[in-house]
């Protein structure tokens, strides 16, 4: 019964064995040593005790110089893994016994454990644990054994190693074959992965299994090789910056070439990666007056203020001619009260008699009409000149024209433009009032003023 379990046990491991889930395959190639010194204290002649002179080699260990051993193993999952392994001696040492060249044989079967599910990945150094059984021949006895060792992988890389073992069999039912260490070093190469891209990184931990990419994005490639895989890059094809998720950023305002603009003139957001100097809310590639703020309806530049009265031309209904903004920009003609004021100034200049020339007492009377001249300067004017009917009609004809031109020479020279000034006489042919009295003939004497347009 012993003999068939053990023989299931060995069946089972045949199909299967341990190295990593990568390369799920492995097969090992090596020598194997036998020693029976330090395991069988309970013979009193020739062996020691449990673990003497376990590292004795040259006395005790039974070595084959050619490949001895073959294994064939298959990763399973979490670290275990299952071996198979033949090997091959001829034993000339028993203890400190000699023999004669008895032939070795052993066909085991083990469950290994990794260490590397608990220590971490570890690369290059790799220790293991095994618990198994197997069958062994000693020349004509054979008997079902019991193993349990240890050992360790040195990787040269991901697919070659050096193995080093060391496995206790405890034999069963045959006092011929004794309990014994079998040791064995040799040659283990790692087998199976699939990489159908051949970027090294096989198909189960690729995430882009068809596609060549890098072990820093598990397997998928960063086209432009700035760093941000293509998966999550805007800009697969041209480097940039990971806070722009892969595009670029050429003036450096933060805002993706793509989002820009302006790629190549630092912006704001706001304005969709372009400048505004002026801040006007016009950008400067689209402002005629990028350093002078101004309205977008008139391309980003000031309105004009052309008869310079205050109100811009955009918003003057007279923009050549100057006027108040309550007036929307345009002269205010004199209205009904102010003609009415500016006539009693005129009828109460004094002329001397007979001349065109005023009286002292007049002065302050045509300083009062320059200003309200100066307050319409768009409003044209007729200053009519009137007199008594003592003279000849045509000696008063002429005075009346020169008193007017009189009073239009003097608001000339007192800053009102002669266009807006025009001047009539009438003679007597106006009277107001009575000649036949001083006081009819004095309110005659006068001088008028009416609006022209």
């Amino acid at each position: 019964m012993k003999k068939i379990i053990f023989s299931l046990i060995l069946l089972g491991a045949i199909t299967a064995n341990a190295q990593d889930k990568n390369n799920p395959w492995a097969i090992g190639i090596g020598v194997n040593a036998v020693d029976f010194y330090p395991t069988n204290v309970d013979i009193p002649t020739g062996y020691g005790g449990w673990g003497d002179e376990f590292f004795n080699a040259g006395d005790h260990y039974n070595i084959l110089p050619a490949v001895s051993k073959i294994s064939v193993g298959k990763y399973l999952a979490d670290g275990f893994s299952l071996e198979a392994a033949g090997t091959l001696n001829k034993i000339s040492k028993m203890g400190d016994n000699s023999v004669s060249d008895l032939m070795y044989f052993g066909l085991d079967g083990a469950l290994k454990f990794n260490f590397g599910s608990i220590l971490g990945e570890t690369a290059w150094f790799d220790p293991y644990v095994s618990v198994g059984g197997g069958y062994t021949w000693l020349d004509k006895f054979g008997a079902p054994t019991a193993n349990g060792g240890v050992g360790i992988n040195f990787w040269f890389n991901d697919n070659i190693g050096l193995n080093v073992e060391s496995k206790y069999k405890h034999v069963f039912d045959n006092a011929d074959i004794l309990q014994h260490f079998q040791h064995s070093v040799g040659i283990v190469l790692k087998f199976g992965g699939t990489d159908t891209d051949g970027d090294g990184i096989f198909d189960k931990d690729d995430a882009c299994p068809t596609v060549f990419g890098l072990a820093a994005f598990n397997g998928c490639p960063d086209t432009d090789g700035d760093g941000v895989e293509d998966s999550k890059d805007a800009c697969p094809t041209v480097a940039g910056l990971a806070a722009l998720n892969g595009c670029p950023d050429a003036d450096g305002d933060g805002i993706a070439d793509k989002d820009d603009a302006c790629p190549n003139e630092k912006g704001t957001k706001a304005n969709k990666g372009c400048p505004d100097t002026d801040g006007d809310g016009v950008v400067d590639k689209d402002d005629a007056c990028p350093t002078v703020a101004g309205p977008a309806d008139n391309k980003g530049c000031p309105w004009p203020d052309t008869d310079r009265d205050g109100v811009t031309d955009n918003l003057d209904k007279c923009p050549t001619v100057a006027g108040p903004a309550s007036n929307n920009g345009c002269p205010v003609k004199p209205t009904v009260e102010v003609m009415a004021t500016l006539n009693e100034y005129a009828r109460t200049i004094l002329f001397d008699t007979n001349k065109a020339t005023f009286k002292n007492e007049s002065m302050n009377i045509l300083k009062s009409m320059t200003a309200i001249f100066k307050d319409y300067p768009e409003a044209d004017f007729i200053i009519a000149g009137h007199t008594d009917s003592v003279g000849s009609d045509k000696s008063n004809q002429l005075l009346s024209e020169r008193r007017a031109a009189a009073v239009r020479d003097y608001l000339i020279s007192n800053g009102i433009n002669a266009d807006r000034l025009t001047t009539v006489g009438f003679g007597e042919s106006k009277p107001v009032d009575t000649n036949a009295t001083a006081a009819g003939r004095q309110n005659n004497r006068r001088t008028e003023v009416t609006l022209k347009n």
